[in-house]
């Protein structure tokens, strides 16, 4: 292993700790970790960092399914909406020069931030999660363990997936930014099954973009693979250290860490 491959699988590790310190959203700085630390354009970055984090996603989903807290319909319903988009905007990525790319993704990654951010410094300040809408969409039959599936929750969790699935095509996300507030704001779920089943999702549609990547002949995978190893073995490690540094302050550092990856991005798409 040269040390090009060394500092992949670093900078793959980073971003699998982060997945497991701060949520399934932690994966949206695997594109700028790609771009600043090994000098990929936006759209050779985009599959790279999707099989960074959709094999981090399913070693978490699958711990997930073991503990039972995976809601594995809902999570299939919204990989399945997203599947289906994914390879127009894999396509639609391919037609956009660079530069708009770049500060497409730093608008996002700006908006995901300030979402974490103000939803952390809540937690701070209260102690709890803000307060959900009186009404539900998708709401938990406790008696099965289930969803009640109506269609003002399949309509949510479809736009939910297509969404997602356009995120992931085009810029090279998972998407969990854009699902877990989704699920909080559609379901009655608790949170640790809202992350587990976002979980699944991203590794779901994740899994869908690098197959089409792949077979379109866009996958860089001498970066991909030590990349991508680094990934989970981050993630592995920073499940363990979540029990005792994870919290609403932490989520903080990382949501000030992503405005500085938006402004860098920008300015170098400028330049």
């Amino acid at each position: 292993m040269n040390e090009h491959d060394l500092l992949g699988a670093g900078l793959g590790i980073i971003v699998g700790a982060i997945l497991a310190l701060t949520g399934a959203g932690g994966g949206i700085l695997a594109v700028p970790l790609l771009v600043f630390g090994l000098g990929l354009s936006m759209v050779e970055a985009a599959p790279v960092g999707l099989l960074a984090v959709g094999l981090a996603a399913w070693v978490g989903a699958l711990l997930g399914l073991r503990k039972g807290i995976v809601r594995y319909r809902a999570a299939g319903f919204i990989a399945g909406m997203g599947i289906v988009v994914t390879p127009l905007s894999l396509w639609l990525a391919h037609q956009l020069p660079n530069r708009p790319l770049a500060l497409g993704f730093s608008l996002v990654l700006v908006y995901a931030c300030l979402r974490i951010y103000r939803k952390a410094a809540h937690q701070r300040l209260h102690g709890q999660p803000a307060p959900r809408a009186a009404f539900l969409p998708c709401v938990l039959n406790q008696q099965v363990g289930r969803l009640r599936w109506t269609l003002p929750c399949a309509r949510s969790l479809a736009i939910t997936g297509v969404l997602a699935g356009l995120l992931s095509g085009l810029l090279g996300v998972g998407g969990g930014f854009v699902i877990i507030p989704a699920l909080t704001r559609y379901t009655d779920l608790d949170m640790k099954s809202i992350v587990a089943t976002s979980l699944a999702v991203i590794a779901l549609v994740s899994t869908g973009s690098v197959i089409t990547a792949s077979v379109s002949g866009v996958m860089h995978w001498p970066v991909a693979v030590p990349f991508a190893a680094g990934a989970v073995i981050g993630l592995l490690s920073g499940l363990q250290a979540a029990k005792y540094i994870a919290g609403p302050r932490l989520q903080q550092v990382f949501a000030v860490a992503g405005f500085i990856a938006a402004a860098l991005l920008a300015y170098k798409a400028w330049t």
